[in-house]
Protein backbone atom coordinates (compact mmCIF):
# COMPACT_ATOMS: atom_id res chain seq x y z
CA UNK A 1 0.00 0.00 0.00
CA UNK A 2 1.78 3.56 -0.89
CA UNK A 3 1.80 6.01 0.96
CA UNK A 4 -1.28 8.22 -0.05
CA UNK A 5 -3.60 4.97 -0.07
CA UNK A 6 -2.56 4.47 3.26
CA UNK A 7 -3.49 8.35 4.56
CA UNK A 8 -7.17 7.81 2.27
CA UNK A 9 -7.75 4.53 4.12
CA UNK A 10 -6.60 5.68 7.78
CA UNK A 11 -8.21 9.18 7.22
CA UNK A 12 -11.54 7.45 6.23
CA UNK A 13 -11.44 4.99 9.20
CA UNK A 14 -11.19 7.65 11.97
CA UNK A 15 -14.05 9.17 10.31
CA UNK A 16 -15.48 5.75 9.84
CA UNK A 17 -15.63 5.19 13.60
CA UNK A 18 -18.70 7.79 13.99
CA UNK A 19 -20.69 4.91 12.57
CA UNK A 20 -19.25 2.11 14.86
CA UNK A 21 -20.57 5.09 18.02
CA UNK A 22 -23.68 5.57 15.88
CA UNK A 23 -24.09 2.09 16.11
CA UNK A 24 -23.88 1.36 19.85
CA UNK A 25 -25.63 4.19 20.43
CA UNK A 26 -28.54 2.83 18.14
CA UNK A 27 -28.95 -0.47 19.60
CA UNK A 28 -27.53 -0.57 23.31
CA UNK A 29 -31.49 0.62 23.43
CA UNK A 30 -32.78 -2.89 22.96
CA UNK A 31 -31.31 -4.20 25.82
CA UNK A 32 -33.19 -1.97 28.19
CA UNK A 33 -36.42 -1.55 26.96
CA UNK A 34 -38.17 -3.55 29.78
CA UNK A 35 -35.75 -2.42 32.54
CA UNK A 36 -37.12 0.88 31.66
CA UNK A 37 -40.82 -0.06 31.10
CA UNK A 38 -40.66 -1.25 34.49
CA UNK A 39 -38.68 1.40 36.15
CA UNK A 40 -40.76 4.22 34.90
CA UNK A 41 -43.76 2.52 34.24
CA UNK A 42 -43.83 3.52 30.20
CA UNK A 43 -46.64 2.84 28.08
CA UNK A 44 -45.93 1.74 24.50
CA UNK A 45 -46.53 5.00 23.31
CA UNK A 46 -43.88 6.48 25.36
CA UNK A 47 -41.41 3.53 25.12
CA UNK A 48 -41.65 4.51 21.39
CA UNK A 49 -40.67 7.83 22.05
CA UNK A 50 -37.83 6.83 24.50
CA UNK A 51 -36.10 4.56 21.51
CA UNK A 52 -37.35 6.94 18.70
CA UNK A 53 -35.45 9.87 20.41
CA UNK A 54 -32.50 9.62 18.64
CA UNK A 55 -34.27 9.37 15.08
CA UNK A 56 -36.40 12.53 16.84
CA UNK A 57 -33.18 14.57 17.49
CA UNK A 58 -31.40 13.92 14.04
CA UNK A 59 -34.43 14.97 12.13
CA UNK A 60 -34.05 18.04 13.89
CA UNK A 61 -30.23 18.51 13.15
CA UNK A 62 -29.77 17.27 9.33
CA UNK A 63 -31.87 20.41 7.93
CA UNK A 64 -28.48 22.86 9.77
CA UNK A 65 -26.07 20.14 8.98
CA UNK A 66 -25.40 21.29 5.01
CA UNK A 67 -25.01 24.71 5.88
CA UNK A 68 -23.16 23.87 8.94
CA UNK A 69 -20.50 21.39 7.13
CA UNK A 70 -20.42 24.03 3.91
CA UNK A 71 -19.68 27.23 6.37
CA UNK A 72 -17.38 25.40 8.79
CA UNK A 73 -16.29 22.76 7.32
CA UNK A 74 -16.54 18.65 7.65
CA UNK A 75 -13.97 18.38 9.48
CA UNK A 76 -15.36 20.96 12.70
CA UNK A 77 -18.58 19.73 12.28
CA UNK A 78 -18.11 16.06 12.65
CA UNK A 79 -15.77 16.82 16.25
CA UNK A 80 -19.25 19.17 17.11
CA UNK A 81 -20.74 15.72 16.49
CA UNK A 82 -17.92 13.89 18.56
CA UNK A 83 -19.46 16.05 21.67
CA UNK A 84 -22.56 15.33 21.46
CA UNK A 85 -22.50 11.82 21.58
CA UNK A 86 -20.41 11.81 25.09
CA UNK A 87 -22.25 14.20 26.65
CA UNK A 88 -25.69 12.13 25.64
CA UNK A 89 -23.99 8.66 26.61
CA UNK A 90 -23.07 10.48 30.03
CA UNK A 91 -27.09 11.82 30.66
CA UNK A 92 -28.61 8.80 29.56
CA UNK A 93 -26.74 6.94 32.11
CA UNK A 94 -27.81 8.85 34.99
CA UNK A 95 -31.15 9.98 33.54
CA UNK A 96 -33.30 10.18 36.92
CA UNK A 97 -36.99 9.85 34.85
CA UNK A 98 -38.33 9.40 31.77
CA UNK A 99 -38.23 12.90 30.37
CA UNK A 100 -34.30 13.48 31.26
CA UNK A 101 -33.37 9.92 29.55
CA UNK A 102 -35.59 11.20 26.65
CA UNK A 103 -33.69 14.31 26.28
CA UNK A 104 -30.42 12.44 26.92
CA UNK A 105 -31.14 10.17 23.70
CA UNK A 106 -32.53 13.45 22.02
CA UNK A 107 -29.06 15.12 22.00
CA UNK A 108 -26.93 11.50 20.76
CA UNK A 109 -30.30 11.83 17.88
CA UNK A 110 -28.33 15.63 17.28
CA UNK A 111 -24.95 13.73 16.66
CA UNK A 112 -26.51 10.93 14.33
CA UNK A 113 -26.06 13.08 11.45
CA UNK A 114 -22.50 11.57 11.73
CA UNK A 115 -23.68 9.27 8.90
CA UNK A 116 -24.34 11.70 6.53
CA UNK A 117 -21.19 13.39 7.33
CA UNK A 118 -19.09 10.53 7.41
CA UNK A 119 -20.15 9.25 3.50
CA UNK A 120 -19.19 12.74 2.03
CA UNK A 121 -16.33 13.48 3.41
CA UNK A 122 -14.99 9.63 3.14
CA UNK A 123 -15.91 10.49 -0.75
CA UNK A 124 -14.69 13.27 -0.96
CA UNK A 125 -11.40 12.10 0.20
CA UNK A 126 -10.98 9.13 -1.46
CA UNK A 127 -9.83 7.42 -4.72
CA UNK A 128 -12.58 6.31 -7.13
CA UNK A 129 -11.39 3.09 -7.14
CA UNK A 130 -11.16 2.80 -3.60
CA UNK A 131 -14.77 5.22 -2.97
CA UNK A 132 -17.01 2.12 -2.31
CA UNK A 133 -15.27 0.62 -0.24
CA UNK A 134 -14.16 3.15 2.20
CA UNK A 135 -17.77 4.87 1.73
CA UNK A 136 -18.96 1.37 3.27
CA UNK A 137 -16.35 1.20 6.06
CA UNK A 138 -18.52 3.44 7.63
CA UNK A 139 -21.87 1.36 7.56
CA UNK A 140 -19.27 -1.99 8.50
CA UNK A 141 -18.55 0.07 11.61
CA UNK A 142 -22.23 0.39 12.26
CA UNK A 143 -22.44 -3.48 12.25
CA UNK A 144 -19.25 -3.51 14.23
CA UNK A 145 -20.83 -1.17 16.84
CA UNK A 146 -24.36 -3.09 16.75
CA UNK A 147 -22.88 -5.68 17.38
CA UNK A 148 -20.84 -5.15 19.73
CA UNK A 149 -23.49 -3.44 21.38
CA UNK A 150 -25.59 -7.15 21.52
CA UNK A 151 -22.40 -9.04 23.04
CA UNK A 152 -22.39 -6.07 25.67
CA UNK A 153 -25.95 -6.45 26.61
CA UNK A 154 -25.91 -10.01 26.49
CA UNK A 155 -22.81 -9.88 29.14
CA UNK A 156 -24.08 -7.16 31.45
CA UNK A 157 -27.78 -8.71 31.36
CA UNK A 158 -25.69 -12.33 32.31
CA UNK A 159 -23.85 -10.83 35.13
CA UNK A 160 -26.67 -9.02 36.62
CA UNK A 161 -28.17 -11.92 36.91
CA UNK A 162 -25.30 -14.02 37.87
CA UNK A 163 -25.37 -13.58 41.72
CA UNK A 164 -22.12 -13.40 41.80
CA UNK A 165 -20.13 -10.46 44.38
CA UNK A 166 -18.31 -8.70 42.10
CA UNK A 167 -21.60 -8.16 39.95
CA UNK A 168 -23.72 -6.91 42.97
CA UNK A 169 -21.21 -4.65 44.55
CA UNK A 170 -20.92 -2.66 40.93
CA UNK A 171 -24.55 -2.66 40.70
CA UNK A 172 -25.18 -4.77 37.65
CA UNK A 173 -28.51 -6.10 39.02
CA UNK A 174 -30.24 -2.86 40.15
CA UNK A 175 -28.92 -0.94 37.45
CA UNK A 176 -28.36 -2.99 34.43
CA UNK A 177 -29.78 -0.53 31.82
CA UNK A 178 -27.82 2.19 32.92
CA UNK A 179 -24.47 -0.44 32.30
CA UNK A 180 -26.28 -1.27 29.21
CA UNK A 181 -26.22 2.76 28.20
CA UNK A 182 -23.18 3.44 30.18
CA UNK A 183 -20.61 1.08 28.08
CA UNK A 184 -20.91 4.08 25.07
CA UNK A 185 -19.13 6.80 26.93
CA UNK A 186 -15.21 5.01 25.89
CA UNK A 187 -16.05 4.81 22.44
CA UNK A 188 -17.64 8.54 22.46
CA UNK A 189 -14.34 9.95 24.00
CA UNK A 190 -12.14 8.20 21.75
CA UNK A 191 -13.50 8.78 18.66
CA UNK A 192 -13.15 12.61 19.58
CA UNK A 193 -9.68 12.29 20.22
CA UNK A 194 -8.91 10.93 16.95
CA UNK A 195 -10.93 13.80 14.80
CA UNK A 196 -8.05 16.09 15.93
CA UNK A 197 -5.42 13.85 13.41
CA UNK A 198 -7.62 14.41 10.11
CA UNK A 199 -7.72 17.27 7.76
CA UNK A 200 -10.15 19.16 6.02
CA UNK A 201 -12.05 17.98 2.98
CA UNK A 202 -10.07 19.36 -0.39
CA UNK A 203 -13.13 19.12 -1.97
CA UNK A 204 -14.81 21.72 0.47
CA UNK A 205 -11.46 23.78 0.77
CA UNK A 206 -11.57 23.99 -3.41
CA UNK A 207 -15.43 24.94 -2.70
CA UNK A 208 -14.52 27.61 -0.21
CA UNK A 209 -11.88 29.36 -2.39
CA UNK A 210 -8.61 27.56 -1.12
CA UNK A 211 -7.02 25.82 -4.00
CA UNK A 212 -3.64 26.15 -2.06
CA UNK A 213 -4.61 24.10 0.70
CA UNK A 214 -6.93 21.72 -1.41
CA UNK A 215 -4.02 20.96 -3.75
CA UNK A 216 -1.83 19.93 0.26
CA UNK A 217 -4.40 17.77 1.00
CA UNK A 218 -4.71 15.95 -2.02
CA UNK A 219 -0.52 15.78 -1.99
CA UNK A 220 -1.49 13.04 0.83
CA UNK A 221 -4.58 11.39 -0.69
CA UNK A 222 -3.34 11.07 -4.45
CA UNK A 223 -0.17 10.40 -6.85
CA UNK A 224 1.60 13.42 -7.39
CA UNK A 225 0.53 12.88 -11.28
CA UNK A 226 -2.95 12.73 -10.85
CA UNK A 227 -3.53 16.02 -8.43
CA UNK A 228 -4.22 18.70 -11.32
CA UNK A 229 -6.52 16.64 -12.83
CA UNK A 230 -8.12 16.32 -10.02
CA UNK A 231 -8.32 19.61 -9.71
CA UNK A 232 -9.61 20.35 -12.85
CA UNK A 233 -12.25 18.07 -12.85
CA UNK A 234 -13.47 19.95 -9.42
CA UNK A 235 -13.52 23.22 -10.98
CA UNK A 236 -15.32 22.42 -14.19
CA UNK A 237 -17.72 20.11 -11.80
CA UNK A 238 -18.33 23.78 -9.47
CA UNK A 239 -18.76 25.58 -13.00
CA UNK A 240 -21.17 23.13 -14.52
CA UNK A 241 -23.63 22.69 -11.22
CA UNK A 242 -23.01 25.44 -9.41
CA UNK A 243 -22.94 29.39 -10.47
CA UNK A 244 -24.70 30.67 -7.10
CA UNK A 245 -23.36 28.46 -3.90
CA UNK A 246 -26.83 30.20 -1.83
CA UNK A 247 -28.54 27.24 0.06
CA UNK A 248 -32.30 28.33 -1.83
CA UNK A 249 -30.30 27.96 -5.13
CA UNK A 250 -28.46 24.75 -4.20
CA UNK A 251 -32.29 23.27 -3.52
CA UNK A 252 -33.65 24.69 -7.12
CA UNK A 253 -30.79 22.82 -8.37
CA UNK A 254 -31.63 19.73 -6.69
CA UNK A 255 -35.39 19.53 -7.54
CA UNK A 256 -34.68 21.32 -11.04
CA UNK A 257 -35.22 19.09 -14.19
CA UNK A 258 -31.68 18.55 -14.74
CA UNK A 259 -31.58 16.39 -10.93
CA UNK A 260 -35.12 14.72 -11.97
CA UNK A 261 -33.28 11.50 -12.31
CA UNK A 262 -30.88 11.77 -9.34
CA UNK A 263 -33.93 12.98 -7.22
CA UNK A 264 -36.29 9.86 -7.83
CA UNK A 265 -33.37 7.69 -7.20
CA UNK A 266 -32.59 9.31 -3.66
CA UNK A 267 -36.08 9.58 -2.72
CA UNK A 268 -36.87 6.21 -3.24
CA UNK A 269 -33.21 5.16 -1.25
CA UNK A 270 -34.28 7.05 1.23
CA UNK A 271 -38.17 5.97 2.05
CA UNK A 272 -37.07 2.52 0.93
CA UNK A 273 -34.24 1.64 3.09
CA UNK A 274 -36.19 2.50 6.50
CA UNK A 275 -39.54 1.38 5.46
CA UNK A 276 -38.22 -2.19 5.25
CA UNK A 277 -38.33 -2.11 9.39
CA UNK A 278 -35.05 -2.34 10.18
CA UNK A 279 -34.98 -0.37 13.11
CA UNK A 280 -37.80 -2.06 14.36
CA UNK A 281 -36.27 -5.27 14.60
CA UNK A 282 -32.85 -3.86 15.36
CA UNK A 283 -33.93 -1.17 18.01
CA UNK A 284 -36.18 -3.39 19.53
CA UNK A 285 -34.53 -6.54 19.50
CA UNK A 286 -35.14 -8.04 22.58
CA UNK A 287 -38.92 -7.67 22.34
CA UNK A 288 -39.23 -9.09 18.64
CA UNK A 289 -37.32 -12.22 20.06
CA UNK A 290 -39.86 -12.41 22.83
CA UNK A 291 -42.25 -12.77 20.15
CA UNK A 292 -41.20 -16.31 19.34
CA UNK A 293 -41.43 -17.51 23.05
CA UNK A 294 -38.39 -17.68 23.67
CA UNK A 295 -38.12 -15.72 26.98
CA UNK A 296 -35.76 -13.39 28.07
CA UNK A 297 -32.83 -15.05 29.05
CA UNK A 298 -32.68 -16.40 25.68
CA UNK A 299 -33.64 -13.66 23.67
CA UNK A 300 -29.95 -11.35 24.86
CA UNK A 301 -28.67 -14.90 23.52
CA UNK A 302 -30.14 -14.47 20.33
CA UNK A 303 -29.92 -11.42 19.29
CA UNK A 304 -25.96 -11.34 19.91
CA UNK A 305 -26.85 -13.52 16.39
CA UNK A 306 -28.47 -10.10 14.50
CA UNK A 307 -25.27 -8.39 15.20
CA UNK A 308 -23.03 -11.00 13.56
CA UNK A 309 -25.59 -11.65 10.63
CA UNK A 310 -25.36 -7.87 10.42
CA UNK A 311 -21.33 -7.83 10.03
CA UNK A 312 -20.79 -10.86 8.04
CA UNK A 313 -23.44 -9.46 5.13
CA UNK A 314 -21.90 -5.78 5.39
CA UNK A 315 -18.29 -7.28 4.77
CA UNK A 316 -19.78 -9.42 1.94
CA UNK A 317 -21.41 -6.97 0.19
CA UNK A 318 -17.87 -4.30 0.71
CA UNK A 319 -16.23 -7.07 -0.79
CA UNK A 320 -18.59 -7.13 -3.45
CA UNK A 321 -19.81 -3.42 -4.38
CA UNK A 322 -16.91 -2.43 -6.40
CA UNK A 323 -17.07 -6.14 -8.47
CA UNK A 324 -20.44 -7.17 -9.24
CA UNK A 325 -21.15 -3.03 -8.90
CA UNK A 326 -24.09 -1.39 -7.09
CA UNK A 327 -27.24 -2.51 -9.19
CA UNK A 328 -27.10 -6.17 -8.57
CA UNK A 329 -26.70 -6.22 -5.00
CA UNK A 330 -29.88 -4.03 -4.41
CA UNK A 331 -31.91 -5.61 -7.11
CA UNK A 332 -30.75 -8.80 -5.82
CA UNK A 333 -31.01 -7.77 -1.78
CA UNK A 334 -34.46 -6.07 -1.63
CA UNK A 335 -35.95 -9.53 -3.72
CA UNK A 336 -34.22 -11.50 -0.82
CA UNK A 337 -35.78 -8.72 1.92
CA UNK A 338 -39.09 -8.80 0.32
CA UNK A 339 -39.04 -12.86 0.16
CA UNK A 340 -37.50 -12.85 4.36
CA UNK A 341 -40.27 -10.50 5.44
CA UNK A 342 -42.67 -12.37 3.34
CA UNK A 343 -41.97 -16.14 4.59
CA UNK A 344 -42.00 -14.32 8.54
CA UNK A 345 -45.33 -12.80 8.38
CA UNK A 346 -47.44 -15.68 6.46
CA UNK A 347 -45.52 -17.74 9.97
CA UNK A 348 -46.48 -15.05 12.58
CA UNK A 349 -50.26 -15.13 11.40
CA UNK A 350 -50.41 -18.95 11.40
CA UNK A 351 -49.30 -18.90 15.32
CA UNK A 352 -51.59 -19.65 18.12
CA UNK A 353 -51.30 -18.91 21.50
CA UNK A 354 -53.08 -21.13 24.46
CA UNK A 355 -52.14 -21.19 28.29
CA UNK A 356 -52.15 -24.26 29.83
CA UNK A 357 -53.76 -24.97 32.86
CA UNK A 358 -51.33 -26.17 34.41
CA UNK A 359 -48.71 -23.55 33.67
CA UNK A 360 -50.95 -21.52 35.60
CA UNK A 361 -50.71 -23.81 38.54
CA UNK A 362 -47.04 -23.94 38.06
CA UNK A 363 -46.92 -20.35 38.47
CA UNK A 364 -49.26 -20.10 41.63
CA UNK A 365 -47.31 -22.87 43.23
CA UNK A 366 -43.85 -21.01 42.51
CA UNK A 367 -44.99 -17.62 44.18
CA UNK A 368 -42.96 -15.30 41.95
CA UNK A 369 -46.10 -14.47 39.94
CA UNK A 370 -48.50 -11.56 41.21
CA UNK A 371 -51.59 -12.82 41.85
CA UNK A 372 -51.84 -15.98 38.99
CA UNK A 373 -55.31 -16.81 40.28
CA UNK A 374 -56.16 -14.19 37.39
CA UNK A 375 -54.94 -15.75 34.92
CA UNK A 376 -57.44 -18.71 35.33
CA UNK A 377 -59.85 -16.83 32.96
CA UNK A 378 -57.90 -17.54 29.86
CA UNK A 379 -56.07 -20.63 30.72
CA UNK A 380 -56.78 -23.57 28.08
CA UNK A 381 -58.16 -20.72 25.33
CA UNK A 382 -56.70 -20.44 22.41
CA UNK A 383 -55.94 -17.28 20.85
CA UNK A 384 -55.63 -16.85 17.17
CA UNK A 385 -53.34 -13.73 16.91
CA UNK A 386 -50.58 -12.53 18.86
CA UNK A 387 -53.04 -9.48 18.96
CA UNK A 388 -55.52 -11.29 20.44
CA UNK A 389 -53.38 -12.82 23.66
CA UNK A 390 -52.40 -9.60 24.99
CA UNK A 391 -55.55 -7.88 24.98
CA UNK A 392 -56.74 -11.26 26.79
CA UNK A 393 -53.70 -11.02 29.41
CA UNK A 394 -54.38 -7.28 29.75
CA UNK A 395 -57.65 -7.54 30.11
CA UNK A 396 -57.19 -10.13 33.52
CA UNK A 397 -53.77 -8.94 34.32
CA UNK A 398 -54.45 -4.40 34.09
CA UNK A 399 -52.09 -2.95 31.45
CA UNK A 400 -49.13 -2.84 34.20
CA UNK A 401 -48.77 -6.14 35.54
CA UNK A 402 -49.08 -7.53 31.67
CA UNK A 403 -46.59 -5.19 29.97
CA UNK A 404 -44.48 -6.83 32.89
CA UNK A 405 -44.86 -10.26 32.43
CA UNK A 406 -46.16 -10.09 28.86
CA UNK A 407 -42.47 -12.09 27.76
CA UNK A 408 -42.96 -14.94 30.15
CA UNK A 409 -46.89 -15.38 29.19
CA UNK A 410 -46.37 -15.27 25.61
CA UNK A 411 -43.12 -17.76 26.31
CA UNK A 412 -45.59 -20.19 27.95
CA UNK A 413 -48.73 -19.96 25.98
CA UNK A 414 -47.23 -19.24 22.38
CA UNK A 415 -47.53 -22.10 19.44
CA UNK A 416 -45.83 -21.67 16.28
CA UNK A 417 -42.69 -22.39 14.03
CA UNK A 418 -40.34 -20.34 16.13
CA UNK A 419 -37.27 -21.03 14.32
CA UNK A 420 -38.31 -21.00 11.35
CA UNK A 421 -39.62 -17.02 11.87
CA UNK A 422 -36.34 -16.20 13.69
CA UNK A 423 -34.05 -17.40 10.79
CA UNK A 424 -36.59 -15.21 8.50
CA UNK A 425 -35.81 -12.20 11.15
CA UNK A 426 -32.00 -13.14 10.74
CA UNK A 427 -32.09 -13.55 6.65
CA UNK A 428 -33.82 -10.34 6.37
CA UNK A 429 -30.96 -8.49 8.48
CA UNK A 430 -28.45 -10.42 5.98
CA UNK A 431 -30.06 -8.88 3.03
CA UNK A 432 -30.15 -5.58 4.09
CA UNK A 433 -26.49 -5.27 5.43
CA UNK A 434 -26.05 -7.05 1.68
CA UNK A 435 -27.88 -4.56 -0.10
CA UNK A 436 -29.48 -1.41 0.74
CA UNK A 437 -27.92 -0.67 4.41
CA UNK A 438 -24.93 0.03 3.05
CA UNK A 439 -24.73 0.86 -0.42
CA UNK A 440 -27.57 3.54 -0.26
CA UNK A 441 -24.89 5.44 1.61
CA UNK A 442 -22.12 4.62 -1.07
CA UNK A 443 -24.74 5.76 -3.65
CA UNK A 444 -25.63 9.20 -2.06
CA UNK A 445 -21.83 10.06 -2.25
CA UNK A 446 -21.31 9.47 -6.13
CA UNK A 447 -24.75 10.75 -7.61
CA UNK A 448 -25.02 14.46 -6.66
CA UNK A 449 -22.50 17.29 -7.54
CA UNK A 450 -19.87 18.53 -5.17
CA UNK A 451 -21.34 21.56 -4.89
CA UNK A 452 -24.98 20.39 -3.66
CA UNK A 453 -23.46 17.60 -2.14
CA UNK A 454 -23.53 19.61 1.50
CA UNK A 455 -26.85 20.34 0.98
CA UNK A 456 -28.59 17.04 -0.73
CA UNK A 457 -26.69 14.00 1.33
CA UNK A 458 -28.50 15.65 4.61
CA UNK A 459 -31.57 16.46 2.63
CA UNK A 460 -31.83 12.77 1.68
CA UNK A 461 -30.86 11.89 4.74
CA UNK A 462 -33.61 13.40 6.63
CA UNK A 463 -35.91 11.97 4.10
CA UNK A 464 -34.46 8.61 5.61
CA UNK A 465 -34.48 9.32 9.18
CA UNK A 466 -37.67 10.76 9.03
CA UNK A 467 -39.20 7.35 7.62
CA UNK A 468 -36.63 5.55 10.69
CA UNK A 469 -38.18 7.59 13.18
CA UNK A 470 -41.98 6.97 11.95
CA UNK A 471 -40.76 3.04 11.86
CA UNK A 472 -39.16 3.16 15.19
CA UNK A 473 -41.98 5.39 17.10
CA UNK A 474 -45.16 3.72 16.12
CA UNK A 475 -43.65 0.02 16.43
CA UNK A 476 -44.90 -0.49 19.83
CA UNK A 477 -48.14 1.06 18.95
CA UNK A 478 -48.57 -1.50 15.92
CA UNK A 479 -46.78 -4.62 17.47
CA UNK A 480 -50.15 -4.14 20.14
CA UNK A 481 -53.03 -2.97 17.41
CA UNK A 482 -51.62 -5.18 14.40
CA UNK A 483 -49.53 -7.90 15.44
CA UNK A 484 -46.30 -8.94 14.01
CA UNK A 485 -47.40 -10.52 11.05
CA UNK A 486 -49.62 -7.40 9.95
CA UNK A 487 -46.54 -5.03 10.36
CA UNK A 488 -43.67 -7.56 8.82
CA UNK A 489 -46.00 -7.41 5.76
CA UNK A 490 -46.39 -3.75 5.62
CA UNK A 491 -42.53 -3.61 5.24
CA UNK A 492 -42.29 -5.87 2.76
CA UNK A 493 -44.86 -4.14 0.33
CA UNK A 494 -42.92 -0.69 1.33
CA UNK A 495 -40.07 -2.70 -0.39
CA UNK A 496 -40.96 -4.22 -2.98
CA UNK A 497 -42.65 -0.99 -4.67
CA UNK A 498 -38.77 0.75 -3.49
CA UNK A 499 -37.90 -2.28 -5.43
CA UNK A 500 -39.61 -1.54 -8.68
CA UNK A 501 -38.84 1.75 -8.85
CA UNK A 502 -35.05 1.31 -8.36
CA UNK A 503 -35.51 -1.47 -11.05
CA UNK A 504 -36.19 1.19 -13.55
CA UNK A 505 -34.55 4.26 -12.98
CA UNK A 506 -31.12 3.65 -11.35
CA UNK A 507 -28.17 3.47 -13.30
CA UNK A 508 -24.86 1.57 -12.29
CA UNK A 509 -22.69 3.84 -11.54
CA UNK A 510 -18.90 0.99 -10.35
CA UNK A 511 -15.90 2.57 -11.59
CA UNK A 512 -16.79 5.52 -12.54
CA UNK A 513 -15.20 9.19 -11.27
CA UNK A 514 -18.39 11.40 -9.58
CA UNK A 515 -17.89 13.42 -12.83
CA UNK A 516 -18.51 11.01 -15.61
CA UNK A 517 -21.60 9.82 -12.74
CA UNK A 518 -22.86 13.85 -13.53
CA UNK A 519 -22.40 12.67 -17.25
CA UNK A 520 -24.61 9.84 -16.79
CA UNK A 521 -27.49 10.93 -14.51
CA UNK A 522 -27.86 14.53 -14.63
CA UNK A 523 -30.38 15.81 -17.80
CA UNK A 524 -28.89 18.20 -20.07
CA UNK A 525 -30.17 21.69 -20.92
CA UNK A 526 -32.35 21.41 -24.38
CA UNK A 527 -30.27 23.60 -27.01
Amino acid sequence: MKNYQRNAFVFATIVAIGGLVFGIDAVLISGTTSYITEEFGLTPDMLGNVVSSTLLGVLIALPFVGPMCNSFGRKRVIQMIATLYLISAVGSTFAPGYWTLFIARFIGGLAFSSITLASMYIGEISPPSWRGKLVAMTQINIVIGLTLAYFINDAIFKASVSGTGWAESLGFADHTWRWMLGSEIPAAAIWLILLFFIPESPSWLFYKGREAEARDVLTKLLPDDEIDHHLDEMRESMAENAHDHDILTQFREIFGRRMRLILVIAVTFAIAQQASGINAIMFYATTVVEQLGFGTDAAFAQTVLFGVASLVFTIVALLLVDKLGRRPLIVGGMLWIIASLGVGAYSFSQATYTLPETTVVELAESGTFPQPERLGAIAGVEYHSDVEFKAAIAEVLGEKDARNNQSLLIQKAAQMNAMLIFICMLSFIAAFHFSIGPIMWIVFSEIFPIALRGIAIPLFGFISTFISWSVAKFFPVQLDTLGMASTLLTYAVCVAVGLVILFFSFKETKGLSIEEIQQKLVIKDED
